[in-house]
């Protein structure tokens, strides 16, 4: 149950003094923190193993590209501790102005962006690519939780509560979902997660599931590609050793559930993966399939137990023990994003999920996407230290 308490109000939380907030400060949550380095430390092995077709292809060595990696990673730490020493009652205050940002990165994502795939997801700014999706995410997920923690007093008005996120959440999806499919229905997801737990009513989130529907449905007919993916996710590959059913989207799934199955219980060993050399992005989009080929259904449960531990700590304690509305929502909406972006990745190698695109945080190979899991990380990080209990956020 979220905490509600005087401050409950956004205003009234800016406004508390900085000598009351450090009064009230305590370590960070130190399990998770844990956690994270532990998928960071699995991702620079998996990556390592995965790497080498992709590699060749490129005229480069794996270990120059998994340097790459590591060197991402370090960025991605530097950002979550930089993060967890920003108060989040001060980046509320800015929330309005990121989400403006976005929608520009957005626009110009969809005139200016760079198109790989099919699709334009990159933009490039003074030499740096990044993937805009990322930014409006963050930025979407924070300003829905400010909104709805300073509105908690009238947060079943429609036209004071729902109508001003109902807007930002429209416009945010229909942006990313032109060019980014899986990202707007996954971002779509959680935003009605979030009000779900900020006391939405239900009719009004109906409305919502209503408009999201539409809108999929119009996003979906509109790409040949989309609807392959369906298609191919609803046959379900009857006969995994034939391409009877299996189009390019199919074949992918194949291949995972191939390495899956090739990996048994305790894998085929640490740079051993066949599969590595038939997926087509082995280590981003189909990186656990290479996990649990390499390491077996031992290693693949240890990295889905790590995501549960980092699901656990954000919810049961974090989440909880934040010592206001803001906090709490925030708390929910980084670690939901984190942990369901790598369930999924898991989902999709394991053909559970169609395929969707979206990188296992803190373990594919990436960029833009790891630079905003360490932001969100350290979102989290910062609230852990605002907490009403000490003893209740490390003991339960």
């Amino acid at each position: 149950m979220i905490y509600t308490s005087p401050h409950s109000n956004l205003s009234n939380i800016i406004g508390t003094s900085p000598e009351d907030i450090d009064n009230r400060t305590q370590g960070s949550d130190r399990f998770l923190l844990m956690a994270v380095v532990a998928l960071m430390i699995f991702g620079v092995l998996a990556v390592y193993s995965s790497i080498a077709y992709f590699a060749e292809s490129r005229s480069t060595t794996a270990f120059s590209l998994v340097s790459g990696h590591i060197v991402k990673l370090g960025i991605a730490f530097v950002v979550m501790l930089i993060v967890s020493k920003i108060n989040y009652h001060t980046l509320a205050k800015f929330s309005r102005l990121g989400m403006v940002a976005s929608l520009v990165l957005l626009v110009a994502v969809l005139i200016f962006g760079e198109e790989a795939h099919g699709a334009k997801r990159a933009l490039e700014i003074a030499g740096l690519s990044f993937q805009p999706s990322m930014v409006a995410t963050v930025a979407l997920l924070l300003h829905l939780c400010v909104l709805l923690s300073e509105k908690q007093e009238y947060v079943t008005s429609f036209s004071k509560t729902f109508l001003p996120s109902l807007f930002w959440i429209i416009l945010t999806c229909a942006l990313i979902g032109v060019e980014d499919f899986s990202t707007a229905g996954f971002l779509l997801a959680l935003c009605l997660l979030i009000m779900f737990i900020g006391r939405i009513s239900i009719l009004q989130i109906s409305i919502l599931v209503i408009l999201g529907v539409l809108g999929a449905g119009i996003l979906l007919t509109r790409s040949e590609e989309r609807m392959s993916r369906v298609q191919e996710y609803l046959v379900q590959i009857k006969d995994i050793n034939t391409d009877k059913f299996a189009g390019d989207e199919g074949r992918q799934a194949q291949q995972a559930q191939i390495a899956i199955a090739q990996g048994q219980l305790f894998g085929v060993g640490i740079g051993k993966s066949t599969q590595r050399d038939f997926l087509p992005a082995p280590y981003n989009d189909f990186i656990f399939a290479i996990i649990a080929e390499e390491y077996g259904i031992v290693g693949a449960m240890s990295l889905i137990l790590t995501y549960t531990l980092i699901l656990f700590r954000g919810i049961v304690f974090i989440s909880r023990n934040a010592e206001d509305t803001l906090g709490s929502l925030l708390a929910v909406s980084c670690t939901l994003i984190i942990v369901l972006y790598g369930f999924v990745n898991a989902g999709v190698a394991s053909g559970l999920l169609p395929v969707t695109g979206l990188p296992m945080p803190f373990v594919s190979y990436g960029g833009t996407s790891m630079v905003f899991a360490g932001l969100m990380i350290g979102i989290l990080l910062n609230i852990s230290k605002h907490h009403k209990d000490r003893r209740t956020m490390y003991y339960g």
